[in-house]
């Protein structure tokens, strides 16, 4: 695909090529063109009946002409534009073209160099007479030579100047044309070029922005795992080392034997279930499925044990090319079907479930269907007291890592879980 700079460098290459070239023809072509005049002349001086006055103007008006482009080829290098002495050669040369071509009518090749350099050499309110003196002596020479012997060769004289005037006025506007299209063009690029530069700076700063966005989605995800644990130790560990106190209090303060063995059991049972605790919050805090494996094959192990422990038919499928992701986002998307599993365990009483993994051009998607009773998304169940997050805890994990959540259910018509997460490698 060809870009806005490909594009921009290729039009300026052009247009150097074409500088180069006009830069060319104006140092050389009028050599050229005066030597085709002067060998033109020499070879048809019989035919136009030069005599030997014409020969003793001729040779030094010839090499005046040499003297004079010698002498423009080394002034124009450091004095491009009109100037007082452009406007000097271009007279003094149209001068010398005219005196030659009035001794010899080829001689009007000189004279051409007119047309081409006009607007180079002469300020703007003398480009119309100094076209016009160009005409002029092509004009003649086309009509036999100056000044016409009889009344026809001055009315052909008037026509082809009159000929000569039109060509020229309509070639100078198709040329006035050219170079308003070309300048629109460069102006075009030139914007387009802008666009591309403004377009690669957004997405370098999209891709600053988004590394930024990965950073906090995670250091937000390290405090809310923090809260977390905190809240789930002072409802379950710090609550059972209460009640162990209490019960070792009772049997510090009491004779019985039976009664201690009793409280000896209950804070015995209470330090067994404290402990289980402990263990599943560390658990909860690192997902251990993703240490030694791939996100896909964790998630295949998640939803096969979950199939065992229920007696659901459950189906987990990989769309696309699966890739290695980054640690938050391999994390979120597992605790999202974990906790999408838990809630259908609980809430769903379905007969078949399909997890589906989804790797597309810049985006991962998780989607976890089921066939069961369904519910109205727009009632949301409390959240529970076994430790999961239910619907609103799976849309924050989401959000956090600058994706999307979204559950379509009906009751009676089951419930599709769909969360959506840009695709971030693992080395980004």
């Amino acid at each position: 695909m060809t870009t806005g700079t490909d594009q921009g460098g290729a039009a300026a290459e052009a247009a150097r090529t074409v500088a180069e070239r006009w830069a060319n023809f104006h140092r050389y072509g009028p050599f050229g063109l005066l030597v085709v005049g002067v060998v033109l002349s020499v070879a048809t001086a019989d035919v136009v009946g030069m005599d030997r006055t014409d020969w003793y103007v001729f040779w030094p008006l010839s090499a005046g002409a040499l003297a004079l482009q010698l002498w423009w080829s080394r002034a124009m290098r450091t004095r491009p534009g009109p100037t007082r002495a452009g406007v000097f050669y271009y007279w003094v040369r149209w001068a010398i073209a005219f005196v030659g071509s009035l001794i010899n009518p080829f001689y009007v090749f000189y004279a051409a160099c007119g047309y081409f350099d006009v607007e180079r050499l002469l300020p703007r309110r003398q480009v119309r007479p100094g076209l016009f003196a160009a005409i002029v002596v092509v004009a003649g020479s086309q009509s036999g030579g100056l000044p016409p012997d009889n009344s026809a060769g001055w009315v052909l004289f008037g026509g082809l100047l009159a000929v000569n005037s039109v060509l020229v006025g309509f070639m100078g506007h198709i040329n006035n044309k050219e170079k308003e299209q070309a300048r629109i063009q460069i102006e075009t690029i030139d914007e387009l070029e802008r666009t591309n530069t403004a377009l690669q700076q957004a997405l370098d700063e999209n891709a600053q922005l988004h590394t930024q966005l990965l950073v906090q989605a995670r250091e937000a995800g390290v405090a809310d795992e923090r809260r977390r644990l905190a809240a789930e130790i002072h409802d379950t560990i710090a609550q059972g080392l209460t009640g162990i106190i209490a019960q070792l209090q009772v049997v510090a303060g009491t004779t019985d034997p039976e009664q201690a063995r009793q409280h000896l059991d209950r804070a015995a049972d209470l330090a067994r279930h404290s402990l289980g605790e402990a263990r599943r919050s560390v658990h909860n805090l690192s997902p251990a499925a993703l240490e030694n494996a791939s996100l896909p094959e964790a998630l295949k192990k998640t939803v096969a044990g979950w199939s065992r422990r229920t007696g659901v038919r459950a189906e987990f499928t990989v769309t696309g090319t699966a890739e290695q992701l980054h640690d938050e986002i391999e994390a979120t998307l597992l605790r999202i079907v974990e906790e999408a599993l838990s809630n259908a365990a609980r809430h769903a009483h379905a007969g078949r479930l399909g997890v589906t993994l989804s790797y597309m051009a810049g985006e991962v998607t998780l989607d976890v269907r089921d066939d069961g009773r369904g519910f109205d998304p727009l009632e949301l169940p409390a959240r529970t007291g076994t430790g999961g997050f239910g619907l609103d805890g799976m849309r924050a994990r989401a959000e956090r890592i600058a994706g999307a959540l979204t559950v379509e259910s009906e009751p009676g018509g089951g419930t599709a879980v769909s969360a959506r997460v840009p695709l971030v490698r693992h080395d980004q």
